[in-house]
């Protein structure tokens, strides 16, 4: 098998490195850091450890790639109307496209896109980013759960999850329609939250009131997966999340580093897309709804 990454950044970057690193073949699309890494390599900063791509797979354009088994797509969901191009040229006819994005509904609408393309959700749970032009700082975490979307050859997940397990990265198959639900439990609030009030994780759970909002919105959430028919979620999972973010380290999550270096923020896909799926199931999310409003006038109000 062999991999392509779409968008090199602290998610593509790092698992990128870690497979090619286990030694398999692994081709990097990048933008701005194309020559830096051309020349110097690929490093990641990791809290498990260092290491260095010295030679590195590197492309400016997915013309020039070899077509690909399994595509691993980490770009920004507001970014996705690029695939139009860059997919066509590296994909086979059993490629499986793995989209590590947020949000709710990425998978149906690139499937309308390319109705024949076997899909799966990554849902990356991971603190890390782009430090520098080829470099990349792993805080902590950094399991991935694949949710299988439309592919009907489900060998290429286990063969996924295999060669993540020899990059040292834990991955488990999981049912798609939770995976994605479970993932937006922590990413509605937190994303959101961080921008609208210019914080961090940690600073948001050490004050009792934004704690307090903070579970609320969990509970939308949950409330929200629950009528949309998904199972295994309630209010203990949110529990373990705010538990699990207590003990990480101080973190700001993509949502407020797109937005303190004014780029667009993935609003739609973070938050009107799951608010309108719940409403479609009868079910309001009015906080949430509040912050989604929130989020559309900070960024009108950024880029005037």
């Amino acid at each position: 098998m062999n991999y392509a990454i779409i968008g090199t950044g602290g998610i593509g970057g790092y698992y990128g490195s870690k497979l090619a690193k286990a030694g398999k073949d692994v081709h990097f699309l990048l933008h701005s850091d194309y020559d830096y890494v051309k020349q110097h390599g690929l490093q990641v900063n990791s809290v498990n450890g260092d290491f260095h791509l010295d030679n590195v797979n590197a492309y400016k354009s997915a013309d020039e790639m070899p077509k690909c088994d399994i595509i691993l797509v980490c770009l920004k969901s507001v970014n996705n109307s690029l695939l139009q191009t860059i997919l066509p040229p590296i994909l086979k006819p059993s490629t499986l496209v793995v989209m590590i994005e947020n949000g709710i509904g990425v998978e149906a609408d690139i499937q309308e896109s390319f109705p024949d393309t076997y899909l799966a959700a990554g849902l990356a749970f991971i603190c890390t980013a782009k430090a520098a032009p080829g470099v990349i700082n792993h805080q902590c975490y950094g399991h991935i759960n694949i949710g299988n979307y439309s592919c009907r050859d489900h060998s290429i997940i286990e063969t996924l999850i295999n060669d993540f397990s020899e990059a040292e990265v834990v991955a488990n198959e999981v049912n798609y329609d939770e995976a994605r639900w479970k993932k937006a439990v922590w990413n509605m609030p937190f994303n959101g939250m961080t921008v609208a009030l210019k914080t961090q994780t940690d600073v948001l759970l050490r004050n009792k009131s934004t704690l307090q909002l903070i579970k609320d919105q969990m509970m939308e959430v949950i409330g929200a997966a629950q009528a949309c028919g998904v199972k295994n979620i309630d209010e203990a999972f949110a529990d373990k999340m705010i538990n699990d973010t207590l003990v990480m380290t101080p973190y700001s999550p993509s949502m407020r580093l797109d937005y303190d270096n004014h780029r667009p923020m993935e609003i739609y896909y973070l938050y009107t897309r799951p608010i309108e799926e719940a409403r479609k199931a009868g079910y309001k999310m009015p906080k949430l709804e509040m912050l989604e409003a929130e989020l559309r006038f900070i960024a009108m109000t950024q880029n005037n």
